[in-house]
């Protein structure tokens, strides 16, 4: 599967900015190309050099965006002292001899520059050394404390101009926090940037925390089950005000909340009489209704992209699997094939996978599959792992790992199964979810200039 330098078509909230280079483009050398290739499972990383920005925090920036590429596996940052070449400015372009001698396929470089206004302006320019010519140029206005975000939404710009495939570094992770022993533990709904930096508590510890979700149609939008003394409840929490709103008071207790991608409903369980079945509510009229009537336990649904179908997991058949119906509650089928027990299924905002979590051979494993439950595939296999989540752009999952009598972490696999690590939040936590894009992506990430690669 090869990932060619694509241009995408959509939008952003951001400023570009159109000024050309300096210096005009030579005759490109053969070879050096610059490309993420993925050949029979052998990962080839590109080597990119990220200059650090001048300016304030410039230096913070060029290490958000480093780390941001490495973690995708598809990006090798070079060691900054590494470099021959110095003193860049967004005037001039590199000397390219002296980056093609380190090897570098993609230079990266940039300034922040304050305005008069008290904001700042972080433009920055990437460049081919290979074929001697500008990949892209864009220019962020914001706030000083904004540095973080800015240097996420750059990795976005590279990562979309370098693949082909939309970014997934300007979002947020929600989950669930603990804290304490086991005798006496605390569970609190946190959100944090994708990266684990700048954690946040919405809740106090006071209530059991679970199965915390995003609208994908508002990433303001969020849902989750608070379990106290004696109730169980559907909250819609808003990120912007602080708002939390129950969902009402239902005859038995509520499972595993999801919001339909366009947030117009939430479908979820009830256990109610000894039995588990799945609902579905409209937000609008706040009506409600049941989907499934099986004897057997039916829960955690997800829709897929366009609302048409949802993927459930069922014991109806003795045993945990995967089923899909269509969206009014008809057509249930199973779709799992293989041995073992499936649960916690997730479809991706592609629309073509449906992560889930396996239970077999005395180990938990995140794997996916297609819709029509062929192809599956493991990703990952530990002692305990649960709860996959699809990162943005559908070629990233964020899972909940335990190693054996340790505590729970989240982690992070890519679609090869090759590129696995613990997620940046450091502290223990488990039922992540990942939050879409928080701004729109960029309609042209063509180059600018003179100096433009060609198509």
């Amino acid at each position: 599967m090869r990932l060619n330098r694509l241009l995408a078509g959509v939008a952003i909230v951001a400023l570009a900015t159109s000024a050309a280079s300096a210096q005009t483009p030579q005759t490109p050398p053969t070879g050096g190309p610059v490309e993420v290739e993925i050949d029979q499972g052998v990962l080839r990383p590109l080597q990119i050099a990220v200059v650090n920005f001048n300016g304030p925090n410039g230096s913070d920036v060029g290490n958000v965006i480093r780390e941001d590429l490495r973690r995708t596996g598809y990006f090798q940052p070079l060691d900054p002292n590494s470099f021959v070449e110095t003193g860049l400015t967004l005037a001039n372009a590199p000397n390219f001899p002296q980056w093609t001698s380190i090897g570098a396929q993609a230079v990266l470089y940039g300034a922040v520059t304050p305005r008069p206004d008290g904001r700042n302006d972080f433009g920055f320019r990437l460049y081919d050394p290979y074929r001697q010519c500008q990949l892209v140029s864009y220019q962020f206005t914001a706030t000083p404390e904004q540095w973080r975000r800015i240097g996420h939404k750059i990795a976005d710009l590279i990562y979309q101009r370098m693949t082909g495939e939309t970014g997934l570094f300007d979002s947020r992770v929600l989950f669930v926090s603990e804290s304490g022993t086991q005798l006496n533990r605390l569970s609190r709904l946190t959100i944090s940037d994708q990266d684990g930096f700048n954690p946040q508590y919405l809740t106090d510890g006071s209530e059991i925390i679970m199965s915390p979700r995003f609208s994908l149609h508002d990433p303001n939008e969020v849902t989750y089950v608070a379990l106290g003394k004696d109730y169980s409840r559907i909250y819609l929490y808003n990120l912007s005000t602080g708002r939390r709103e129950s969902l009402g008071e239902f005859d038995g207790q509520v499972l595993a909340p999801r919001f339909s991608n366009d947030g117009s409903k939430i479908a979820f369980s009830i256990i109610r009489g000894g039995n588990t079945d799945i609902y579905v509510m409209d937000l609008s009229s706040r009506q409600v209704r049941r989907l499934t009537s099986d004897p057997g336990i039916d829960t955690s649904p997800t829709f897929n992209p366009d609302g048409s179908q949802i993927a459930f997991t069922s014991d109806r058949s003795g045993s945990a699997r995967i089923y899909v119906m269509r969206s009014d509650g008809s057509g249930q089928r199973a779709i799992a094939r293989g041995g073992g027990l499936y649960t916690a299924p997730n479809w991706s905002p592609r629309g073509d996978l449906i992560a889930f979590t396996k239970q077999s051979g005395g180990r938990f494993s995140t794997g996916v599959m297609n819709a029509d439950g062929s192809g599956e595939r493991i990703l990952s296999s530990s002692y305990f792992e649960e709860g996959p989540s699809w990162a943005p752009n559908g070629r990233y999952i964020m899972f909940a790992r335990q190693s054996p009598g340790g505590d729970t972490r989240l982690w992070t696999v890519d679609l090869s199964g090759r590129v696995i690590s613990q997620s940046g939040y450091t502290g223990r936590g488990s039922s992540p979810a990942w939050s879409p894009l928080l701004d729109e992506q960029p309609t042209n990430l063509g180059g600018r200039g003179a100096d433009a690669c060609p198509a």
